[in-house]
């Protein structure tokens, strides 16, 4: 009986301590992503300013944010999550205080001129450099300081999206794939909580969508069958994304160039890309995800089947060039893109439906993170997708393989018992192959097949 007493009692102290502290975190996190988005928000709106279009500025405006970058805070180079992954893994969670500043001025420059890169990489690297900050302050130990900076993830995610389950989620399972980290569940569901709801008295206004899609039976087989194909295709489209993403930034890495350079060309790039197929490929892209998602433009919308792919090559010079901002809003445009490409092939009743539904799973499959993506579905567009959603996720979280945008993650599991694969490693590192009894299986197969056309009579040339 002691012994209980005394457990309950460490529960009940570490409890209450995570939850002032964790609240402490989420406000201040919540106000300083808030002027982020502000500041980004008032840029967006100035460009009207300029007497010619905004995107001519991109080329110098890439030289001066890998300027920016190089010369006040390398570590926030990159699309933001990957390097606070890093952090957390290799540093204790450790992040220098300018990547604060620099990271929110270099955001806002790429994005005022029109760098297909998003906001939510930048708002949660600020939130993890305030958490950083908040526990040199106040001097906490290193596996506390993790925690806040996890919470700071999950917080920063929040206040971009407006989703803060899903943002509390996101930030304990895009760690390691396959372990949910439950000792700083609390903390960063209280921080995602506390930081959205600063956000909201602020003023920060969200957008969710009404796919109106409302199941009149109980069990559509058809439907089912669809959405478990759609699965696949999101997760071959996920894989594609983190291919050409990868390839072409150690393509990029690799050219004989100054970065300075490699920034200008690259803006040049973009431009000439947007004269042969719009402006609606750069940027954040929020306008075009709005009205697929919207049931009112249905098939009408013009949307050209191969947009995902323009969207990822946008962004992936964007990144790879040196542009500073996240990729999750890109990863928003392309799942919604693909997601109304297969709707309107295989259920054109139903294309904000599966429009709603690449827009998580993509998510899912490049992140890892299949149960915040599902949280994010419910939040976004509805309880009714619900159950759509989760198989759809799974699914594509399992076909893009053992992958991810995020390199630094840690894989914790095997997406199939047929693989080989070694747990612990980052999947930077990660070597995959079948295991030794497939492939024994597998060479027994091929020694059939092969016995057996040896067999077979040849016939007679007449």
């Amino acid at each position: 009986m002691k012994r209980h007493v005394t457990e309950q009692t460490a529960i009940f102290f570490s409890v209450t301590k995570w939850m002032i502290i964790s609240s402490f975190v989420g406000v201040i996190i919540g106000g300083v992503v808030t002027l982020f988005l502000k500041i980004l928000h008032f840029s967006e709106h100035s460009r009207g300013f300029l007497p010619f279009h905004y995107y001519y500025t991109l080329p110098v405006s890439l030289f001066l944010t890998v300027w920016i970058v190089k010369k006040f805070a390398p570590t926030a180079e990159g699309h933001g999550t990957e390097k606070v992954i890093e952090a957390v893994h290799k540093k204790d969670g450790k992040i220098d205080i300018k990547v604060i500043p620099v990271k929110l001025l270099a955001t806002v420059m790429t994005i005022f001129s029109g760098g297909s890169v998003g906001k939510e990489g930048p708002g949660a690297q600020i939130g993890a450099g305030v958490g950083s900050l908040i526990s040199d302050i106040f001097k906490f130990k290193n596996s506390d300081r993790k925690k806040i900076v996890i919470c700071g993830i999950s917080a920063g995610f929040a206040t971009v999206f407006g989703t803060p389950i899903a943002g509390a989620i996101f930030g304990v399972e895009v760690l390691v794939i396959g372990v949910i980290m439950y000792d700083v569940l609390l903390p960063s569901f209280v921080a995602g909580f506390a930081a959205f709801t600063t956000a909201q008295l602020l003023g920060i206004e969200y957008t969710y969508y009404d796919v109106r899609f409302y199941q009149s039976v109980s069990l559509d087989l058809a439907l089912i069958f669809k959405v478990v194909l759609a699965g696949i295709f999101f997760g071959i489209v996920s894989d594609i994304l983190i291919t050409i993403v990868s390839k072409s930034h150690s393509g990029i890495k690799k050219l004989p160039f100054s970065p300075y350079l490699k920034a200008f060309l690259g803006g040049l790039i973009i431009i000439v890309m947007v004269y042969f197929f719009g402006d609606k490929y750069i940027g954040l892209g929020l306008d075009t995800i709005g009205n697929i998602l919207d049931p009112k433009y249905g098939e009408e919308l013009n949307v050209p089947w191969y947009a995902f792919l323009l969207k990822t090559i946008f962004t992936s010079i964007s990144l790879g060039v040196g542009g500073s901002g996240g990729i999750i809003t890109p990863i928003f445009y392309i799942g919604a893109t693909s997601g109304h490409t297969f709707g309107a092939l295989l259920s054109p009743d139903n294309i904000e439906l599966f429009a709603a539904l690449g827009f998580v799973s993509v998510l899912a499959a490049a992140t890892n993170a299949p149960i915040a993506a599902t949280i994010m579905a419910v939040e976004l567009f509805g309880l009714e997708i619900a159950h759509y959603a989760a198989l759809s996720a799974v699914i594509s979280f399992l076909i893009s393989g053992h992958r991810s945008i995020f390199s630094s993650q840690i894989i914790a599991m095997k997406k199939s018992e047929m693989l080989k694969i070694n747990v612990g490693e980052v999947i930077e590192k990660a070597e995959v192959d079948l295991e030794d009894k497939e492939i024994t299986r597998i060479r027994k197969m091929r020694d059939r097949l092969t016995s057996k056309d040896k067999q077979k009579p040849k016939k007679k040339a007449k």
